[in-house]
């Protein structure tokens, strides 16, 4: 992954003075962008968190046609986890990138040149005819816009305990910088916000443009209920994280359970502050799998839901 992005020195400084106004981002069209693609997270062991996502998660093991070195573990025809070799030179952090799914993977680079947004990755094209590019956001979150060639294939006894992977969140300091990109350039839109104790902001989510998926700003810092400075390889990885949608959390803990399947980390299941059903796994590399109940069945503290949840 390091080498697909070397020389693109994402500096928050760079970035900041790069963005455009969101009036700017609104005189230019931009492709659909219609949900996550995948995850990029990095191993120490690529046997044992293979392992997981195959018998824990019922993921298929894929080759990779996006970095020959790593493999993909699908979870359905969209939507993939790319697992990568830890670098020799690593930080704490085991997440690589976040991919999302667009119509049109040149036209959206181009759109983003013209936003003047840098850096950009070169537009690639992979082995399976698939076109992507890298970039990352104000914070140096590595993302990725992938235009799928063709839906990957599944057995016909894959048996995944989800095929959507309907969010993706990682550490956030600044809010007002990341809205800068996320809403006022590329269209997120709000989708709820929360925190653990009254006054505090630690979750705010966004959905892509054209669907139903979001991301996750893990807040860190004043306003939010996590200190500055103070997060460990643990706790980023609790942070770092991506979710499964379930339709009976019951049915799939139940599942994971009689399988014998259940991660020796886990905790849950439990009613998050969203009114959702949650549980949460974790890889041997301590990045936190979340199970979640597409639908509320509470009300949400903090905030209301403003838009439509995912239904399956």
């Amino acid at each position: 992954m390091d080498k697909r992005l070397a020389g693109f020195g994402f500096l928050i400084g760079i970035l900041f003075c790069a963005l455009p106004s969101v009036d700017a981002a609104a005189q230019t069209a931009r492709p659909p962008i219609t949900g996550i693609s995948h995850l990029c997270l990095y191993s120490n062991d690529a046997a044992a968190t293979g392992q997981f996502y195959t018998r824990s998660l019922g993921a298929i093991k894929a080759a990779d046609p996006l970095d020959p070195n790593g493999a993909r573990f699908v979870f359905s025809p969209t939507q993939f986890v790319e697992l990568l070799p830890l670098p020799a030179q690593h930080s704490i952090s085991r997440l690589a990138c976040v991919g999302y799914q667009t119509t049109d993977a040149r036209a959206l680079r181009n759109y983003l040149h013209e936003m003047n947004y840098s850096p950009l990755g070169e537009l690639r094209q992979t082995v399976d005819g698939s076109t992507w590019f890298a970039t990352a956001d104000p914070e140096g979150n590595q993302i990725q816009f992938l235009q799928a060639a063709k839906p990957a294939e599944l057995p016909a006894n894959a048996r995944p305990i989800s095929s959507h992977i309907i969010h993706a969140g990682y550490l956030v300091h600044s809010k007002a910088a990341e809205d800068r990109f996320y809403k006022g350039i590329l269209g997120f839109r709000p989708y709820w916000f929360g925190g653990i104790k009254a006054g505090a902001t630690d979750w705010i989510s966004l959905q892509t443009p054209e669907g139903h998926d979001w991301i996750e700003y893990m807040m860190v810092g004043p306003g939010s209920s996590n200190p500055e400075g103070r997060i460990d390889q643990s706790q980023l990885g609790v942070l770092n994280h991506f979710s499964l949608g379930v339709d009976n959390m019951e049915a799939s803990v139940t599942t994971l359970l009689r399988d014998k399947a259940m991660s020796p980390r886990h905790d849950g299941p439990q009613m998050g502050l969203d009114g959702k059903w949650q549980a949460n796994l974790y890889d041997p590399d301590g990045t936190r799998v979340e199970l979640m109940e597409f639908q509320p069945v509470l009300q949400p503290c903090c905030s209301p839901f403003t838009a439509a949840s995912p239904t399956h």
